[in-house]
């Protein structure tokens, strides 16, 4: 029972067991959830805007303008050489090839010249050396090889890897080999494994390369793949800084481009789970554990400086706009160019993404996930759910709102934040998610537990309350102060006269049908005057007015309601004697005043109950009635205050056991507009003769009381009054007496 109270379902609860499922979410990666995550890593990039800063990278576009001028592509080798050539001479300090020379040029003029040489064979020296320089100035192969080999700037050249395994035959061993051997300058020199384990680390995997021919690739001892991967949306957001092939790991052309720029080699560093990081001297590149370095993007197309590959060509270019560069070649053009979908675009130049690399590296910076930063997200959707957990329940609509949008705005600005001044990247999605997830959970919880309270109020009322009282107190369940409080209320006492002699003459059936009939019909009137009816105790009834909700009128409306029951009750004698049964008669008392209200009782089992002096006078009244002979007894705070609708008289001042001052009584006779001339001057009269006993003139008093009762025979209160008259003329009070009668016996 402990264990269970302990697990109680509640909002904490709830929002522990929404934590634990965002944590769960996050440790498994939801597919769904991480494309979320790309996108909003986009909006960041987005919001983050663009850079213009000037930068060591610079890109020779083979663009429009260039076609145009310089004729339609592929080019013939010679012009890329003579590219090379013109790049060194204006000092650019590296020459990046995002373009691949993978197939050998056609040579059909050298073969031609050969054939000259085969079919000649009075040839001297001087001729057969201008026909070799001849062969060797048509050989554009040859030609953009010797123009890199002679290049005083470095130059990187660019290919790619089959990532699919191909059908047996399609390459034969021997070619394979060849192909190794082209791409070897791509290799990573220095591979640190932190153990032997490391070594079996899952990597990006190629099963074959397409490199460079060999001439062209032992040219330069530079190369690198120009490999991208797209993430499952399309967008590009990350370059793979290390693939494996044939054993070895071979780097990217961005990567190789820095290796001659800074003229140093790069490190891969593996641990068990995969790369570490990638290291230049003493910066390291941070990575993921697959080796792909997230592209910190400038901008959208464009961030980087153009310069046209024709103009280049045709000298227009300044010298101090390409000294010193790392100048990356590539294609522009639009139907020639790999296009990029990238956070920015879906029209972004491939050529523009290695340079994003290359141009971050230098300026040191980077964006990635911190080691720490899964650390982070947990600690974020814990806190934040648990924040949401303990407050929502406790506030309104308006601070919960508020609270969440602090929590979900503020988290959203905070990563943005981070992400624009540090390059961190901290998970937006989960805590997010738990966010809302908690948020719209407690808030159905706390509206399904408000239609619970509804019902609980319902149930446990209805059988007390009129309806509409009940509709009030679910409208506005803030007036029903569980536990108790102090309210000015009229408390309601009735009792069957005469009830114990009545049950024995009937059977037990007889007398709880009839017990049944009567409760039903006062009950209903009760509830018709929107009374709280407290409790049933065998034939009596005891309710109150005021309570849980708020009557203006509760005094008049509480005698209001016993006149039409005694009218009632009534009507349900002349029935009762037709069919033989016992006529009841029904004696209440009245009494308003402060008294307790509210649920009280043990844990397992509460009532709605009053308590207080004004419900022990109500008590009281019910039986002083039997005394004056007479069945509906109201305090004077009740009678003064329901005058307006109903016609009472004072009976008499009375001292109730519990109680130091006197009580004074009315009795309770009917609306005001029921009363006749009979009633109004027997009353007049029983008026006078209750001065008159007070005076202590019991002859004169007696003189009144008979002449009520000649109106009025069946007068009780006139009865009672004469032989109290008859009696102090023998007996009188004390000379201290101060009109009122003590009560015997509650």
């Amino acid at each position: 029972s402990s264990l269970k109270k302990k697990i109680s379902f509640n909002p904490l609860t709830l929002s522990v067991l929404l934590i634990l499922c965002g944590v769960f979410f996050y440790l498994t990666e939801i597919p769904f959830l991480e494309l979320m995550e790309l996108k909003t890593i986009d909006l960041r990039y987005i919001n983050r805007g663009s850079s213009q800063a000037d930068s060591d990278v610079v890109l020779a576009v083979i663009d429009e303008e260039s076609i145009d001028k310089e004729g339609k592509w592929i080019w013939p080798r010679s012009k890329m050489a003579n590219l090379v050539k013109k790049l060194s001479e204006s000092g650019a300090r590296v020459i990046s090839f995002d373009i691949g020379f993978l197939e050998a040029d056609e040579k059909s003029v050298v073969k031609a010249i050969e054939d000259i040489e085969k079919n000649l064979t009075m040839l001297d020296a001087k001729d057969r050396s201008y026909l070799e320089a001849l062969k060797r100035s048509s050989d554009n192969d040859r030609l953009l090889a010797d123009a890199i080999a002679e290049s005083k700037a470095k130059v990187v050249l660019g290919y790619f890897f089959q990532m699919e395994k191909l059908h047996s035959g399609d390459f034969d061993e021997a070619l394979l080999r060849n192909q190794q051997k082209n791409i070897q300058s791509s290799r990573y020199a220095q591979v640190k494994f932190h153990s032997e384990k490391a070594m079996d680390a899952p990597l990006i995997t190629a099963q074959v390369a397409n490199a460079n021919i060999a001439s062209i690739s032992q040219a330069t001892p530079y190369s690198g793949f120009f490999n991208m991967f797209p993430d499952k949306d399309g967008v590009v957001r990350w370059i793979p800084a290390v693939i494996e092939y044939a054993d070895e790991m071979y780097a990217p052309l961005s990567l190789m481009t820095l290796s001659a720029f800074k003229d140093s080699q790069p490190l891969v560093v593996v641990a068990e789970y995969g790369v570490e990081k990638i290291q230049f001297d003493d910066m390291t590149i941070p990575t993921d554990e697959l080796g792909r370095i997230m592209i910190n993007y400038r901008g959208d197309a464009k961030s980087f400086k153009h310069i046209p590959v024709t103009d280049i060509l045709s000298g227009k270019v300044a010298e101090s706009e390409l000294k010193g560069k790392a100048v990356i070649v590539g294609a522009t053009a639009i139907g020639i160019y790999d296009m990029r979908v990238t956070p920015f675009t879906s029209v972004f130049p491939g050529v523009e993404i290695h340079a994003s690399i290359v141009d971050s590296v230098l300026r040191g910076e980077f964006l990635y996930h911190p080691t720490w930063a899964a650390v982070f997200d947990i600690l974020a959707i814990f806190l934040a759910g648990l924040l949401l957990g303990m407050v929502l329940p406790r506030t309104g609509v308006f601070l919960g709102v508020l609270t969440v949008s602090v929590l979900f705005f503020g988290h959203i600005f905070f990563c943005q934040y981070l992400f624009s001044s540090q390059g961190w990247i901290l998970n937006m999605v989960y805590p997010l998610l738990v966010i809302l997830s908690v948020y719209i959970s407690i808030t159905v919880y706390k509206y399904l537990s408000e239609s619970r309270q509804k019902r609980f109020i319902r149930s446990a009322f209805s059988t007390y309350l009129a309806p509409t009282v009940v509709q009030q107190l679910i409208d506005s369940p803030e007036h029903l102060e569980l536990g108790g409080e102090e309210r000015e209320i009229t408390a309601f006492f009735s009792d069957v006269q005469g009830f114990t002699s009545i049950s024995e003459k009937l059977t037990p059936h007889e007398l709880v049908e009839l017990l049944n009939e009567f409760l039903t019909e006062m009950t209903n009137i009760i509830l018709e005057h929107k009374g709280t009816v407290d409790k049933f105790e065998g034939d009596a009834i005891i309710a109150f007015y005021g309570a849980p909700n708020a009557l203006e009128n509760q005094a008049e409306t509480a005698c209001l309601t016993c006149v039409d029951m005694q009218k009632r009750l009534g009507e349900m004698r002349e029935k009762w004697h037709q069919e033989g049964k016992p006529e009841l008669k029904m004696r209440i008392g009245l009494s308003t005043g402060p008294a307790v209200v509210g649920n009280m009782g043990s844990r397992s089992r509460m009532d709605y109950t009053m308590m207080g002096d004004t419900v022990n006078t109500a008590a009281r009244l019910e039986g002083v009635n039997k005394i004056y002979g007479i069945y509906t007894l109201v305090c004077e705070t009740t009678f003064k205050k329901a005058s307006r609708r109903v016609w009472g008289r004072e009976i008499d001042s009375i001292n109730v056991v519990g109680k130091a001052e006197p009580v004074t009584v009315y009795q309770i006779l009917g609306y005001a507009e029921d009363i006749d001339e009979t009633m109004l001057k027997m009353t007049g009269l029983y008026a006078e003769g209750l001065h008159l006993y007070r005076q202590r003139h019991w002859d004169s008093a007696i003189e009144k009381f008979d002449a009520a009762l000649n109106i009025s025979p069946d007068d009780g209160p006139s009865k009672a009054m004469k032989d109290r008259c008859a009696i102090y003329k023998t007996e009188p009070p004390a000379q201290d007496w101060n009109g009122s009668y003590t009560m015997k016996s509650k």
